[in-house]
């Protein structure tokens, strides 16, 4: 069974900036970062391909974050910039199993990271 563990969260001023990171245990497959807000639903903030030049991203964090990976650590990134309170969740990362990117609903993915809290607050 995949293992997947998300990281790097915490509290940050508006404005601030976070990298959260994925280790995927040596699985080599397009992956995802999701978000859930208190009372929404989960969404799909990024996805990056196996190959790490083909990243999509939700139209609510395009220009503020970005997705990069590293496969010799197994390990994908999710650096936010501009951070702002809407921001404020808790962040999961998961595979499509796909070497890239197709949708980022939640449907499509699956071992899921355990989450990792981010909250972006004075």
């Amino acid at each position: 069974q995949l293992q997947f563990v998300a990281s790097g969260g915490g509290l940050v001023q508006p404005g601030g900036s976070l990298r959260i990171s994925c280790v995927t245990s040596g699985y080599l497959s397009a992956i995802g970062w999701f978000r859930q807000a208190p009372g929404k639903e989960r969404e799909g903030v990024s996805c990056i391909g196996v190959s790490g030049n083909i990243r999509k991203y939700s139209d609510s964090v395009k220009g503020r974050f970005t997705t990069t990976r590293d496969n010799a650590k197994d390990t994908v990134y999710l650096q936010m910039d501009g951070l702002k309170p809407q921001d404020t969740g808790v962040y999961y990362c998961a595979t499509n199993r796909m070497t890239s990117c197709r949708e980022l609903d939640v449907a499509s993915f699956d071992s899921w990271s355990q989450g990792t809290e981010v909250t972006v607050s004075s």
